[in-house]
């Protein structure tokens, strides 16, 4: 049966995915945790941390994807089985990261007024701006994590960001009891206690991850020749050739989600309030399946340096079947539960009353969600970046939002206009990745 030459990509690539699947879900929880948290203080902090999280986000996840060139890189080499290209490609990572991760945080800095001029409602501004003046300072750490995760990804060995991730959310929910509400002799400090909570967690993980690295047995024939010897223009120029269009993927992406959110204030602060639910449990869902993606990435690498084209593209598609029947089951999940989900964050009818909607095309765009992530991890392993960020830019902003500002503001839908122009755009995007990546990959075989 045909279905047989798949079982062997399902087995290896979900126990790749799982660990990142969980470290995924991880990073949303400690947001999630501080949105339900952050929900208790009111709708207009709920807003503010939302609107903060636009600005740090939006940068965040460019430096992410500028580190995602570490991983195919790795485990191309790791195929080929030339560890002194490995232990390079850390070197320079981390370099590029941390040099990236300080570019950033003075973006953050100077742009910060810019809340102050697209018309969001003054008193989630107030909130926003102190918060993310904190979190943006988290930059330099989780970069830095991001670093040895994708490092580490890269040789195959997926739980060891797991863990780190997990124990930091108990770390996070922790300090955020204390910080924000004043406990144990603390003050109370609001949104702002959030942000240092947040921060706090993001050194201790990337410290765990560095220690993790430098001290353990398994690592030691990378470490040779780390902190000697001369870094390669070529090798720099070779990561920013696949690290700085995918970081434009996050970017073009993200920013369409961003910009929604910033149209939704326009709508007014329960809108907004509603649009940060549903994103929240949109990002939890996208986080799984982006597991799966890294899965792709490491397995259609690895096979490219074997020069193992059948199997490459075997797994890939192992991979994007799985994804389809995990956010089937999303899906269901978020159009039944949508009158029920809100309430875990907030107590405001009219906001839940808004976000019940929006879940219902959060689900009707799972399944391309899932599509689209793990066809743009299958090319991000045959190092194809450059095409897919432009598909990605025309999806969302030359077709999705322009549609979906359309049916907000001139046919007069509401909220639910803005999110049917992003389940276009998600439609849209993962059709071209996939007819993309059929393209190249049979060209190989």
């Amino acid at each position: 049966m045909q279905i047989e030459k798949y079982k062997p990509h399902l087995r290896e690539g979900f126990h790749l995915a799982y660990p990142v699947m969980l470290s995924q879900l991880g990073h949303v929880t400690m947001g999630v945790a501080d949105n339900i948290m952050v929900g208790n203080l009111g709708a207009a902090h709920l807003a503010g941390a939302g609107l903060a999280n636009v600005a740090f986000n939006f940068l965040l996840l460019f430096g992410i994807g500028v580190s995602y060139a570490i991983t195919p890189l790795v485990a191309t080499a790791d195929g080929e089985r030339n560890d002194g290209q490995i232990a390079s490609i850390l070197k320079h990572g981390l370099l590029i990261n941390v040099l990236n991760s300080l570019v950033l945080i003075g973006v953050v800095s100077i742009g910060m007024k810019v809340l102050y001029h697209i018309h969001q409602p003054p008193e989630v501004v107030e909130l926003a701006t102190p918060y993310l003046s904190i979190i943006t300072f988290s930059l330099i750490p989780i970069l830095v994590f991001q670093t040895f995760r994708q490092f580490t990804e890269g040789l195959s060995m997926t739980r060891i960001a797991m863990i780190i991730v997990i124990a930091s959310n108990f770390v996070n929910i922790g300090l955020n009891y204390i910080l924000i509400y004043g406990h144990f002799g603390f003050p109370a400090m609001g949104l702002n206690g959030a942000g240092y909570a947040t921060l706090i967690s993001r050194i201790l993980m990337a410290a765990a991850f560095a220690g993790f690295v430098y001290f353990a047995p398994r690592f030691k024939k990378y470490r040779v020749g780390f902190f000697i010897g001369n870094y390669s223009k070529k090798l720099i120029s070779k990561m920013l050739h696949i690290g700085l269009p995918a970081g434009l993927q996050f970017i073009f992406e993200v920013a369409a989600f961003d910009f929604s959110l910033v149209m939704m204030g326009w709508l007014g602060t329960s809108a907004l309030a509603a649009h940060q639910i549903a994103i929240n449990l949109a990002t939890i869902s996208y986080m799984t399946t982006s597991g799966l993606a890294a899965a792709a990435t490491i397995r259609v690498s690895n096979f490219l340096g074997k020069k193992d084209y059948v199997n490459l593209r075997q797994a890939a598609y192992a991979l994007l079947g799985l994804a389809m029947v995990i956010m089937s089951a999303w899906a269901i999940l978020f159009i039944a539960g949508r009158d029920l989900l809100p309430h875990f964050y907030v107590t405001d009818e009219n906001v839940i009353a808004i976000a019940g909607p929006l879940l219902i095309i959060a689900g009707l765009f799972q399944l391309s969600d899932g599509a689209q992530v793990v066809c743009i991890g299958a090319l991000r392993g045959l190092q194809d970046v450059k095409v897919p960020s432009l598909l990605i830019f025309v999806s969302y902003w030359i077709i999705g939002l322009p549609l979906g500002y359309c049916f907000t503001f001139v046919f007069g839908w509401g909220a639910i206009g803005i999110w049917i122009g992003l389940l276009i755009g998600l439609t849209l995007t993962a059709s071209a990745m996939f007819v993309r990546f059929y393209r190249l990959s049979n060209k190989l075989v």
